[in-house]
């Protein structure tokens, strides 16, 4: 007989953020700046434990929304692309891409370390953010997380992302 697979998932109405961003395609098409209000959503699979869940539906829910809080009301840039470079100091950032400049209060910025803004790149950083946690507190074996990010209304970029944990 084969062992049941559980998983638990967390959307909800405040898991969502407003952010501007910017990215590239094609090799030299650069988008305007613009923003989104992007919403989200997480999925763990995995064994159950002593209380018989995957993971604690309110931790996943906080760790989740202590990630968009950083997100919200922000310019998301990449620091690892080829063509835009990102500069940045106490005061501000300085972005380019080739004769296109934009500058930005620092307090105003989220620097992710991906090389394109895309809700496909934002999933992953936001599933590896949320690794480390889940890795840190499950009491039994996770072996995926998930996220969900929509960017426009029926458009969501889904990262799985395999754990290694307890």
């Amino acid at each position: 007989m084969t062992e049941p697979r559980f998983r638990v998932r967390v959307t909800k109405d405040h898991l969502v953020f407003s952010a501007a961003h910017f990215i590239t395609f094609n090799g030299n098409v650069c988008e305007r700046l613009h923003g989104h209000n992007w919403r989200t959503a997480v999925e763990v699979a995995g064994s159950l434990d002593e209380n018989r869940y995957v993971f604690d539906f309110i931790a996943l829910r906080d760790s989740l929304q202590k990630i968009v809080n950083e997100l919200d009301h922000r310019v998301l840039l990449p620091t690892t692309h080829r063509q835009i470079h990102v500069q940045a100091d106490d005061r501000e950032v300085i972005a380019t891409f080739a004769d296109r400049r934009w500058i930005f209060p620092r307090e105003d910025c989220v620097l992710l370390p991906v090389e394109n803004t895309t809700a496909e790149e934002i999933a992953l950083w936001i599933a590896q953010r949320l690794r480390d946690v889940i890795v840190a507190v499950a009491k039994t074996p996770i072996e995926l997380i998930q996220v969900e990010v929509e960017e426009n209304f029926g458009q969501w970029a889904i990262c799985e992302l395999p754990v290694v944990s307890a």
